[in-house]
C-alpha cells in the first residue's frame, strides 16, 4: 500500500465526506493504493455515523472510535499503530489543510529520501492576535530549544514513512512535537514544505489560547525527556552535587573560622552562613533522592495504553 492517511477529529460531521471525496479524487488521480483512517476522538454530534456511512460504501475507509475525548496526541497514536502504507500522511478534519499537498509529500518521502516531511502554513487564515503571532513565538521557542529548524510546528498536515510512525510514542499533548520525537527517535532526514492554508469552512476551531500555554510546558518536558529521560540521575545528581559542594564548603568555613581564626566570636548558629549550608546540603540530598526515585520508577513503568477505543472499522 503506498499511502495512509491519517485523521484524528472532533466534531467534524459537516466536512467528513467532502473531505474523503477530495482525498480519494487526488489519490485515484495518481493511481495510489491507499486508506483512509478516521479517529474519532469522542465527537458528539454525528461525526461517527458519518464514518460508518463511508467506511459501509468504500473499503479504503476505516475508522477508530474512542469512547471519551482523549486528545489529539492519542488519536494519531491509535492511527499510527494501524497504519500499513509505506507513507503516512497526517491532516485534520476541517478542511484547512489540502489533500492536492498529498503527491508532493509523498513524492518527498519516496524519491527524495526524507524520513518526515512537515508542512509549513506560510500564508494563514486565522487571527493574528489569537494565533499568529502566539504561534511564531511558540515555533521560534521550539527550534531554538530542539535543534530542529522548522517554521510550523504544530501543523496537522505531515508525511512520514511507516517506520517513523511505528518507532515514536505520541502521547500527552506531543502532538506539536513529532518532528522532535522523530529527531530524537533517530530519523534525523526531517524538512518541510510550504502549504496552502484555508478558512476553515464548517464549524469552530477546538483550541484556544491555553493551547500556547500547554505547549510551551510540554516544550519544557520533551527538552528534559530528550536529554535526561533515559537518566534522570544525570540531572539530579548534577544538581545534588552542587548543592552539595555548595553546603559543605560553607560548612567547612564555618568550622575553620569558629576553631582557628575567631574562637570567641558569635555561636556558628547567629550567622547567616550556617542556614545558607544547612539549606544547601538538605536541598542537594533532597535533588539525589528526586534523581533514585527517577531512575527506580523509569525501570519499573508498565507499559499500558493511554485511551480506550470503542468501535474499529473495516481494520
Amino acid at each position: 500500500m503506498n499511502i495512509s492517511v491519517v485523521i484524528p477529529l472532533l466534531n467534524e460531521q459537516e466536512s467528513l465526506k467532502e473531505l474523503y471525496d477530495w482525498i480519494a479524487k487526488v489519490m485515484q488521480s495518481n493511481h495510489f493504493s491507499y486508506e483512509v483512517i478516521f479517529i474519532d476522538d469522542g465527537s458528539t454530534d454525528n461525526s461517527w455515523d458519518t464514518i460508518e456511512q463511508l467506511s459501509a460504501n468504500n473499503k479504503h475507509v476505516k475508522g477508530i472510535k474512542f469512547l471519551k475525548n482523549f486528545g489529539k496526541s492519542q488519536a494519531l497514536h491509535a492511527g499510527f499503530e494501524k497504519a500499513q502504507g509505506d507513507v503516512v500522511i497526517t491532516m485534520d478534519a476541517d478542511l484547512q489543510d489540502n489533500p492536492d499537498e498529498i503527491p508532493e509529500l509523498y513524492n518527498m518521502i519516496v524519491n527524495q529520501g526524507y524520513d518526515l516531511v512537515s508542512g509549513w502554513k506560510k500564508k494563514r487564515y486565522d487571527s493574528i492576535i489569537s494565533k499568529n503571532l502566539p504561534s511564531k513565538l511558540f515555533n521560534w521557542a521550539a527550534r531554538k530549544t530542539s535543534g530542529v529548524k522548522l517554521h510550523d510546528f504544530n501543523c496537522g498536515l505531515k508525511a512520514y514513512k511507516l517506520e517513523v510512525v511505528k518507532n515514536i510514542d505520541v502521547n500527552g499533548e506531543m502532538h506539536r512535537y513529532i518532528p522532535v520525537l522523530s529527531k530524537n527517535a533517530g530519523f534525523a532526514k526531517i524538512s518541510e514544505k510550504v502549504v496552502l492554508h484555508q478558512a476553515r469552512k464548517y464549524g469552530e476551531t477546538k483550541f484556544g489560547m491555553d493551547r500556547f500555554i500547554n505547549g510551551f510546558l510540554d516544550l519544557i518536558t520533551i527538552w528534559f525527556l530528550s536529554k535526561f529521560g533515559k537518566r534522570p540521575m544525570h540531572l539530579f545528581g548534577s544538581l545534588g552535587v552542587i548543592m552539595l559542594i555548595i553546603g559543605f564548603g560553607f560548612a567547612l568555613y564555618l568550622g575553620i573560622d569558629k576553631l582557628f581564626l575567631n574562637p570567641s566570636g558569635r555561636l556558628i548558629t547567629q550567622r547567616p552562613q550556617f542556614y545558607i549550608a544547612l539549606s544547601t546540603m538538605i536541598i542537594g540530598t533532597q535533588f539525589f533522592v528526586a534523581g533514585f526515585l527517577g531512575e527506580i520508577i523509569l525501570r519499573s513503568k508498565p507499559d499500558r495504553k493511554r485511551y480506550s477505543i470503542k468501535t474499529e472499522l473495516n481494520f
